[in-house]
C-alpha cells in the first residue's frame, strides 16, 4: 500500500510517497481503508522537526475517514464495510485518567501522527474506541478532515466554560482550529467575532454568521473592549496578539490558549491579569466525548466544518504548501478514492 512517509525533518520536501506492508489489526483493533485524509499544521511542525518524531522514516497524518476492512481478535460491535472516523487522541486507553475520558492527562497521551505513526497512508490499524461511527449526513470530505480541529476547539469552549448568550472573540479566523471554534461557538449560542489579517477572510466570515471582525495586526482589543468586551477569547497566535487579546477580555474573562503559531514566549504584564481577574486557560486536543460532542453538532447541523479545498493523496506538497500559504479557509485534505 502508498504511503507518505517523512525521511527527515527539513520540511514539506522530506516527504516521500512509498510502498509499505498493509499493517495488521491486533486484539482489541481494527484496520481501517482510508477514504479521505485531514492535514493540519501540525504536519508542517512534525516535518520541521517541531515537535520531531520518535523515529525516521514517519507517517504523519492526524484525520481521516474511511471503511474497516479488517479486524482484530476480541473485538466486538464491528464489521467489514463499517464506515468510520479516526479519532486522533490516543492513550493508554487503561490507566484512571483514560477511564475518566480524561486521556489527554494520561502518562502515554499522543496526537496520531505526531510522535506515532498516522493517518498519511491507504489503511491504518487503531484501537477500536478511536473508531467511531460516521454519521450517514456527514460526507466524505468533512469526516476525514474535521476531527483535531474541533475536538480541540470543542475542548477549549468547555474549558473557558461557554455558556450561550456570551460573547467569543476568534483570533486569527482561517485557520482549522479557529474555523472550528467560530462555528462551534455560533452553534453553542455565541455572539462570535473574529480577527484576520485578511479583511476577504473577515468579509468570509460575517457572511458565515460573524457579528463582526477586526485586523489582527491591528488594536482589535481596544476595539472589542468599545463593544462591551469578550467573555472568552480563543487564542493560538501567541506573542504576536496576546496582548491585545487580553486587553479584548472583559473583567473576568477567559482566554483560552491552545497555540502559539507566532513564537513559544511572551512577556506579560501580571497587575492586568490580576486586576482584571482575567484567566489564562491552556487547552490541547480533546477527549473523546468532546470529540463525539463535536461531531454531533457538526452532524445535526448546529455547526458546520467548512473543506476550503480538497486535493489528490499523490499530491501530498502541493497540499501542504498551500496550508502553509495561510490562504485557506477552513480544512485541506487528501482524497483517496
Amino acid at each position: 500500500m502508498r504511503a507518505w512517509q517523512l525521511t527527515d525533518t527539513t520540511g514539506i520536501d522530506a516527504y516521500e510517497l512509498v510502498d509499505v506492508p498493509e499493517p495488521e489489526p491486533g486484539p482489541g483493533e481494527v484496520r481501517v481503508a482510508l477514504k479521505t485524509v485531514g492535514l493540519n499544521h501540525l504536519d508542517l511542525w512534525v516535518a520541521e522537526g517541531k515537535p520531531a518524531p520518535k523515529a525516521l522514516p514517519h507517517i504523519g497524518g492526524s484525520d481521516g475517514a474511511g471503511v474497516v476492512d479488517a479486524i482484530g481478535e476480541g473485538v466486538a460491535g464491528f464489521e467489514i464495510g463499517d464506515e468510520v472516523i479516526v479519532d486522533p487522541t490516543m492513550s493508554c486507553g487503561h490507566c484512571a485518567r483514560c477511564r475518566n475520558d480524561e486521556p489527554v492527562y494520561c502518562d502515554e497521551f499522543e496526537i496520531l501522527g505526531e510522535g506515532i505513526p498516522g493517518t498519511l497512508t491507504e489503511k491504518i490499524v487503531i484501537p477500536t474506541i478511536n473508531a467511531i461511527r460516521k454519521p450517514k449526513k456527514i460526507d466524505w470530505d468533512v469526516a476525514g478532515t474535521f476531527g483535531l480541529a474541533s475536538a480541540t476547539a470543542m475542548r477549549m469552549l468547555e474549558r473557558a466554560r461557554l455558556e450561550s448568550g456570551e460573547t467569543v472573540l476568534v483570533v486569527g479566523i482561517g485557520g482549522g482550529v479557529s474555523s472550528a471554534a467560530f462555528h462551534l461557538a455560533k452553534g453553542m449560542g455565541a455572539t462570535v467575532y473574529v480577527t484576520s489579517r485578511s479583511p476577504e477572510k473577515i468579509e468570509k466570515a460575517i457572511a458565515a454568521g460573524a457579528a463582526g471582525g477586526f485586523d489582527s495586526a491591528g488594536e482589535f482589543g481596544k476595539e472589542m473592549a468599545e463593544l462591551g468586551g469578550a467573555d472568552i477569547v480563543i487564542e493560538n497566535v501567541g506573542p504576536a496578539t496576546l496582548k491585545q487579546s487580553m486587553r479584548a477580555a472583559k473583567k473576568g474573562g477567559r482566554i483560552a490558549i491552545c497555540g502559539a503559531t507566532s513564537g513559544p514566549k511572551v512577556e506579560l504584564t501580571l497587575p492586568v491579569v490580576w486586576f482584571r481577574q482575567l484567566e489564562l486557560i491552556g487547552s490541547s486536543m480533546g477527549s473523546h466525548a468532546q470529540f463525539q460532542r463535536a461531531l454531533y453538532r457538526i452532524s445535526q447541523g448546529q455547526a458546520r466544518s467548512p473543506v476550503d479545498r480538497m486535493f489528490d493523496f499523490g499530491d501530498l506538497p502541493e497540499a501542504l504548501r498551500y496550508l502553509e500559504s495561510a490562504d485557506q479557509m477552513g480544512k485541506v485534505g487528501l482524497r483517496l478514492s
